[in-house]
C-alpha cells in the first residue's frame, strides 16, 4: 500500500495542541498578542513550531477581502532597468506583506493588453505599470474598480494616478552640462522612437532645451533597435565629420540598451580601442559601464520600485490625495569616455 502525503497542520490541529480556541490563535497569527496572556502566547509559540503550522495567507486574505497580490506589468525584462527596479518591487512587497504577479510583455503591446485582462481575473489589488503602448481606457477599469495604479517611469495620456520615476529634465541636463563643460564641441543624442514613450520625449526635449540654454552644437538620432542600419550609418557619418574637422563630438545614450547597441558598433567599426576615436555616455549605470569606463547617470531604481509599491499601499490603506508624481534624482557617474583629457 502506497503511503499517502503527510497531512498539513491546521489552524484546529494549532488550538487543540495549545489547549485553546481557534479564536485566540487568529488573533496570535493577526499580530493582537496584547489581547493573550505570556503563558497562552508561548502555548501557543511552542504549537505552531511542534505541528511546523504555515498559515494558508491567501485564504485569510481572502476572508478580510483582500489577497494581498500586486500585478507589475513590465515591458522589457531584459532591459537592466527594470530588473533593478523589480528588486525594489519585491523588497517593498515582502517587508508590506504583498506578493507581486509578475508580467512580461516582452515589448509587444497585444501581449500588454492580455496581461492587463488576466491581472483583473486574478482580483490584484493594486498594479504598477511600466508599458510601452498601454491605452489609458485599459487602465481605467481598474481604477473604476477601486484598484489602485502606479506608473513606472513614463505617464499614459489621460490617465491621472500616481507615477514615480527619474526626474528626467534635471537629469539629461545634469548630463549635456557635463559633456559641454568637458568641452566637447557637438552633443549627439541618441534615443529610441520616442512619439508614444513619454520619459523618451521628456528626455529628448530636454535635451534640446539644455542645448540651447548653453549655446552649444547638438542634435538627435533616433535609433530604432528594430531597424538600427538608418541610425547607425548616421552616427558613422558624423564621426568622419568631427574626425576631419578636428573636433570632438559625444554620444549620450538615452538608456542601457540604446547604449550598449551603439558600443558593440563601435568596438565593431574601431575595433578593441574604439573609445579612443569616440566619447560614450549614458542613461542608466549598467553593470558593463564600469568595466567599459563609461560615464552615466545613474538611476535610483531600487527607490522607484519601493516608492511605487509604497504608493499603492497608501492607496490600500485608504489614501486620498490627489495624485501624486514622484521623481527621483539621479547620479553623475563620471568615467574615463568623458574625461577632458581622454581624447
Amino acid at each position: 500500500m502506497i503511503a499517502s502525503a503527510e497531512r498539513r497542520a491546521t489552524i484546529t490541529d494549532v488550538a487543540r495542541e495549545a489547549g485553546t480556541g481557534k479564536t485566540s490563535i487568529s488573533r496570535y497569527l493577526n499580530g493582537e498578542t496584547s489581547v493573550l496572556s505570556p503563558d497562552l502566547r508561548e502555548r501557543i509559540e511552542a504549537a505552531i513550531a511542534k505541528l511546523d503550522y504555515r498559515p494558508n495567507q491567501m485564504a485569510r486574505g481572502l476572508k478580510r477581502g483582500r489577497n494581498r497580490l500586486i500585478g507589475m506589468l513590465l515591458a522589457d525584462l531584459t532591459n537592466p532597468y527594470s530588473v533593478e527596479v523589480l528588486q525594489g518591487v519585491e523588497a517593498a512587497c515582502h517587508a508590506l506583506g504583498y506578493m507581486p504577479l509578475i508580467c512580461h510583455a516582452a515589448n509587444e503591446i497585444d501581449m500588454e493588453r492580455r496581461y492587463l485582462q488576466l491581472l483583473t481575473t486574478y482580483r490584484v489589488e493594486g498594479v504598477i505599470v511600466n508599458a510601452l503602448g498601454v491605452k489609458e481606457e485599459l487602465l481605467q477599469t481598474f481604477s473604476r474598480g477601486g484598484v489602485p495604479v502606479v506608473l513606472v517611469d513614463r505617464s499614459i495620456e489621460g490617465l491621472v494616478t500616481d507615477m514615480v520615476g527619474l526626474d528626467n529634465p534635471a537629469a539629461v541636463s545634469l548630463a549635456t552640462r557635463h559633456l559641454v563643460d568637458e568641452g566637447f564641441d557637438d552633443v549627439l543624442f541618441i534615443v529610441q522612437p520616442f512619439r508614444r514613450i513619454s520619459s523618451r520625449r521628456v528626455r529628448e526635449a530636454a535635451f534640446r532645451d539644455t542645448i540651447g540654454a548653453l549655446g552649444a552644437q547638438g542634435s538627435t538620432v533616433v535609433l530604432d533597435l528594430a531597424d538600427e542600419a538608418p541610425a547607425l550609418a548616421a552616427i558613422d557619418v558624423q564621426l568622419e565629420a568631427s574626425e576631419e574637422k578636428g573636433t570632438r563630438i559625444a554620444l549620450f545614450a538615452a538608456n542601457a540598451p540604446v547604449a550598449l547597441r551603439v558600443a558593440l558598433h563601435l568596438k565593431e567599426r574601431y575595433g578593441a580601442d574604439w573609445q579612443q576615436r569616440a566619447a560614450l555616455m549614458s542613461i542608466d549605470d549598467s553593470e558593463w559601464a564600469e568595466l567599459a569606463g563609461m560615464t552615466t547617470i545613474r538611476q535610483p531604481t531600487y527607490d522607484i520600485g519601493r516608492r511605487a509599491v509604497e504608493f499603492l499601499h497608501e492607496r490600500l490603506e485608504g489614501a486620498r490625495m490627489p495624485a501624486r508624481e514622484c521623481l527621483l534624482p539621479g547620479e553623475l557617474v563620471v568615467r574615463a569616455s568623458t574625461r577632458r583629457d581622454k581624447l
